[in-house]
C-alpha cells in the first residue's frame, strides 16, 4: 500500500484515535507517521498505541514511522489562594521563589530559579499564551518586580514564556529522561526534542540515544532560530513548532520564519514538518476554513517533507476525516503545475561531497531520460535522503535491509520505504531494484529506472554509486 503523494503526513494519537480501527483507518486516510505525545498518557497508553501500530504495519505491508515528542520543560506560575486574579495594566506585580505561599493579585510563586538567574531590567515575560506581558523592573536570585503591560485574568499554572533570552535550562527534565529511555526500549523511530536553545541541546539528547531513534529539533523558541545554522548542522530533521513561536514571536513574523527554515533544511536535505493548527476547524468541524487549506498547501509549494496533526487527530471529533482532508490537499496541490515549477525554482545547488553529487546526478538522469521510478539501496537511509533532497519528478523507492531504517524514511519527502534482504552485488542489487519497481507499479517492460547505493555495501553515508536500468 502505497500513497502517490510526495509529502509526508504525522498523525498525533490520543484519546479520540487509540483503538486499532480509527488507527488503521488513519493509515488508510494518509497518515505515514504517529507522533506519540508524552506531554499527556501514561506509558502503558502509548505502548499500547504503538503495539497497534506495528500490528497494522505488519497487516498492510508498508513501514510506519513512531515519532515520540518529549515534553521538555514546562514553566509556569504557582497557585492562588482564592482562585484567579486580574492583573491591571500599568500595576506592580511580584514573582518569587516562594512556592508555599499561594499568590494574590499583586505576587504569585514562580518556583523556576533558572528563569530569575536570566533576567534583568527590560525582560519581558509572558504568561498564559502570551495573553499577559510583564516588563520587569528589579530582579534578584528569587524575585523580579514587574510591571503589567497587558492584564488579564491569571489562573492556577498558566504557562510562561521568556522570548529572547537563553534560559540556564536543559531541553530534557528528569521525566524526559524516564520517557526516552521507555520509548528507546519499545524501537521508537524519531524522538522530537522540545524547548530546544541552541545545538548543545541535540548533542546532549544525542549522548543518550546513540544513533537507536533520529533526533527531531522541534524550532520553538527564538534563541533556536538565532543559531539556527548550528542546530541544523547537528540534527537529523526538525519541526517548525508554530504554536509556541508564535508566542514568542511576533505573529507576523512566523511565516518567513517557517519559509526560511524549510529553506535551509531542503538545502542540506534533512527532513523538516511544519506543524500546529494546520487544520484546527476540524478539531470540532467535519471540514478546515479556507485558510487552513492555504496553509496547508503553502508548506507543500515550499517543498516541506511533512505537515502535522495534533489535536485534530488526536482529541477532536473528525480524526480520520482530518487526515483525508490533508492528503487530499496535497494531492491537489503537487498536481498543480505551478507546484512543480516552485519546486524547482526553489532547487539549490548540492554540496561539493560525494553522496550530493550523486543525487543531484540521479535528478539530472531521471529528468533526461524520463525515468519511471529512482530506486536508492541503502542502509542507513543516506541514499534516500540524497534522492529526497533534490525533489525529483520520479518516485522514490528507498529499499533497506533495516526495518528501522524504512521506518525512518517514512518521514521523508518522495521516498516509498521498502524493506529487503541484503544483496550480494550490483546484478543482485539491480534485479531487486527493477523486481521492486515493478511490483509496486511505478514502473513496468520497457521503461527506465536510475539506481543510487553505496560501495561496499552496508556502509552508512557512502553513496557512491549511480545504475541505470531498463525494465524488461
Amino acid at each position: 500500500m502505497q500513497r502517490p503523494c510526495n509529502a509526508k503526513i504525522v498523525a498525533t494519537l490520543g484519546p479520540t484515535s487509540a483503538d486499532r480501527a480509527t488507527i488503521e483507518a488513519l493509515v488508510r486516510a494518509g497518515a505515514n507517521v504517529f507522533r506519540l505525545n508524552f506531554s499527556h498518557g501514561t506509558h502503558t497508553d502509548h505502548k499500547q498505541r504503538l503495539d497497534l501500530i506495528r500490528s497494522i504495519e505488519a497487516d498492510i505491508g508498508r513501514p510506519i514511522g513512531v515519532l515520540l515528542d518529549l515534553q521538555g520543560p514546562k514553566l509556569r506560575v504557582g497557585t492562588f489562594a482564592n482562585g484567579p486574579v486580574k492583573l491591571v495594566e500599568g500595576a506592580a506585580f511580584r514573582l518569587d521563589l516562594d512556592r508555599d505561599r499561594p499568590g494574590d493579585a499583586l505576587r504569585a510563586p514562580l518556583p523556576h530559579p533558572e528563569i530569575f538567574a536570566a533576567l534583568k531590567p527590560g525582560t519581558e515575560l509572558l504568561l498564559d499564551d502570551g495573553r499577559l506581558r510583564l516588563k520587569v523592573e528589579k530582579s534578584g536570585k528569587d524575585f523580579a518586580e514587574t510591571t503589567v503591560i497587558n492584564g488579564g485574568m491569571l489562573s492556577d499554572r498558566k504557562g510562561v514564556n521568556v522570548p529572547g533570552v537563553v534560559l540556564p535550562l536543559s531541553a530534557m527534565t528528569a521525566k524526559d529522561r524516564a520517557d526516552l529511555d521507555f520509548g528507546l526500549t519499545l524501537g521508537i523511530d524519531w524522538i522530537a526534542l522540545s524547548f530546544v536553545q541552541r545545538a548543545t541541546d541535540i548533542v546532549e539528547a544525542q549522548a543518550i540515544i546513540r544513533g537507536r531513534a533520529g533526533i527531531v529539533a522541534k524550532l520553538e523558541k527564538p534563541a533556536a532560530i538565532e543559531c539556527l545554522d548550528e542546530i541544523l548542522a547537528v540534527t537529523d530533521a526538525v519541526m517548525v513548532a508554530r504554536g509556541d513561536l508564535g508566542v514568542e514571536m511576533p505573529a507576523e513574523q512566523v511565516p518567513a520564519i517557517q519559509k526560511r527554515i524549510v529553506r535551509e533544511c531542503r538545502k542540506l536535505g534533512k527532513p523538516v514538518i511544519v506543524a500546529t493548527q494546520m487544520l484546527e476547524s476540524m478539531v470540532s468541524a467535519p471540514v478546515p476554513t479556507r485558510a487552513e487549506a492555504s496553509d496547508v498547501a503553502t508548506a507543500i509549494y515550499d517543498g516541506a517533507d511533512a505537515v502535522m496533526l495534533s489535536a485534530e487527530s488526536a482529541s477532536g471529533k473528525f480524526p480520520v476525516e482530518a487526515v483525508a482532508m490533508m492528503d487530499r490537499i496535497i494531492a491537489q496541490t503537487e498536481a498543480d503545475p505551478h507546484y512543480r515549477a516552485a519546486i524547482d525554482a526553489s532547487h539549490t545547488q548540492p554540496l561539493a561531497n560525494t553522496p550530493d553529487a550523486i543525487g543531484w546526478a540521479a535528478r539530472s538522469v531521471a529528468g533526461l531520460l524520463d525515468v519511471a521510478a529512482m530506486v536508492a539501496y541503502t542502509s542507513s537511509g543516506s541514499s534516500a535522503l540524497r534522492m529526497a533532497r533534490e525533489r525529483p519528478r520520479a518516485p522514490i523507492i528507498g529499499m533497506t535491509p533495516k526495518r528501522e531504517t524504512a521506518r525512518r524514511l517514512a518521514l521523508v519527502w518522495g521516498v516509498n520505504p521498502v524493506v529487503c534482504n541484503d544483496v550480494t552485488g550490483v546484478d543482485d542489487m539491480t534485479e531487486r531494484a527493477v523486481e521492486t519497481a515493478k511490483k509496486l507499479q511505478f514502473a513496468e517492460r520497457g521503461q527506465t529506472i536510475v539506481i543510487a547505493a553505496g560501495m561496499p555495501f552496508g556502509t552508512p553515508g557512502s553513496t557512491n554509486l549511480l545504475r541505470i536500468a531498463q525494465i524488461d
